[in-house]
């Protein structure tokens, strides 16, 4: 008999929990409606690619990429400069598209010294704007490879801030690379400033808005079908594989042997 009460009152405990955690799941399910809905809903906004675009001012651009900087870093400060603008124009799908995910993107990627988030976030927008290439089939170059040839050639940073966190006065510098620790170390050697110094920082900061303001220039003269490419890269290199244009900066006389492209 006892043993039968002790079975019933486990058995009722049971139940009672089940009980307890579904309702739980209800309530929590509900509370949470209000937040899936509009994700699913925005989710399949989302999907239609590419997405709409009105001209920007690259210099207000710049500025706003310059004090994002100094909140997200490189990559995701190029990407909520853009689209934090044009969220205030078409709402969806730029409003809910979280930028500042792409944080990974300070330091080439986490630290790891790959390719600068500037460009990796300017990629990351013309992608989503004009899609995989460009409308000009002969040409049929990728605005991304543009913006990577130009970040390695241009005399960086080329945008001064109004209102300036440092105002002193250091180097420009070419990288020749679109890599992290390239264009940064060629920079501290120049400006003989460490990498946690404010004047590296304050440079970096520049570079993003560089990219941001010339990323601006690219989609404005693109939305007016004025874009012409500027790039002159091949994917597969001299040595049959897919690389920079300048191998030798990093490889010298040990580029990988390869069978071919």
């Amino acid at each position: 008999m006892k043993e039968q009460d002790n079975d019933s009152k486990g058995l009722s405990r049971r139940k009672m929990l089940i009980g307890t955690g579904a309702l739980a799941a209800g309530v929590a399910v509900t509370q949470l409606g209000g937040f899936i809905k509009p994700a699913i809903a925005t989710g399949s906004k989302a999907q239609k690619w590419p997405w709409p675009y009105k001209k920007l001012d690259p210099a207000k651009t710049a500025e706003i990429c310059y004090n994002e900087w100094y909140r997200v870093f490189c990559g995701a400060a190029v990407i909520n400069s853009i689209f934090s603008q044009l969220g205030e124009k078409f709402g969806e799908p730029y409003t809910s598209f979280p930028a500042d995910a792409f944080v990974f993107l300070e330091g080439g990627q986490v630290g790891w010294g790959t390719i600068c988030g500037s460009p990796a976030g300017a990629n990351i927008v013309a992608n989503l704007i004009i899609g995989p290439r460009i409308a000009d089939a002969n040409e049929g170059h990728h605005m991304a490879t543009d913006i990577m040839q130009w970040y390695s050639e241009a005399k960086l940073p080329t945008f001064m801030p109004k209102k300036r966190k440092i105002s002193s006065t250091y180097p420009k510098t070419v990288s020749e690379s679109p890599l992290c620790h390239i264009s940064v170390g060629k920079w501290m050697k120049e400006a003989n400033k460490s990498l946690k110094s404010p004047e590296r920082k304050e440079r970096c900061a520049r570079v993003a808005a560089s990219t941001a303001y010339r990323l601006v220039e690219m989609l404005n003269a693109w939305h007016d079908d004025d874009y012409e490419s500027t790039s002159d890269f091949s994917a597969v290199r001299e040595h049959g594989i897919t690389g920079q244009f300048n191998c030798m900066e990093c490889h010298t006389d040990d580029v990988p042997e390869t069978p071919g492209a």
